[in-house]
């Protein structure tokens, strides 16, 4: 049986249209970029009181998040497995380990959090696309 398919059926139906997939191509970036943004200017600033450094710095780190998030959504399916895989293990370790690091811990410590959600990341990822492609390397849904 193919994947995506019931016994009896043919493929799962796609109840969103193609519009809607364009559009939530963009803000599902913006979105976690934003999320991403605040959540560093709040680490940066320990609780103290909000600046206009510290908005900025947030929004360059949003920006800079939702970018590299939307380049991979984009890129990523037309890459083999394994670079696709370590493309989104190494921005997941890169984006946590300096958000992590902006709590001033020792650099070690941020360095090894960023390492080991990197690995895990590139294990879950690698298996996931690798379980949903053929040998050739063609996407089965």
């Amino acid at each position: 049986m193919e994947a995506g398919t019931s016994p009896g059926r043919g493929r799962t139906p796609d109840v969103l249209d193609a519009r809607t997939h364009r559009i939530i191509r963009v803000v599902v970036p913006v979105g976690l970029g934003l999320i991403y943004g605040y959540w560093v200017s709040a680490n940066r600033r320990f609780g103290g009181p909000v600046t206009g450094w510290n908005v900025f710095y947030g929004l360059v780190a949003a920006l800079v998040f939702a970018v590299i998030c939307g380049t991979l959504l984009t890129l990523g399916p037309r890459m083999a497995r394994e670079v696709h895989a370590l493309l989104w293990s190494a921005f997941a370790g890169a984006a946590v380990g300096f958000l992590y690091s902006q709590s001033n811990p020792p650099v070690w410590i941020a360095v090894l959090v960023s390492l080991a959600l990197a690995a895990g990341t590139f294990i879950a990822f690698f298996y996931r696309y690798y379980t949903r492609e053929d040998a050739a390397g063609h996407r089965i849904r």
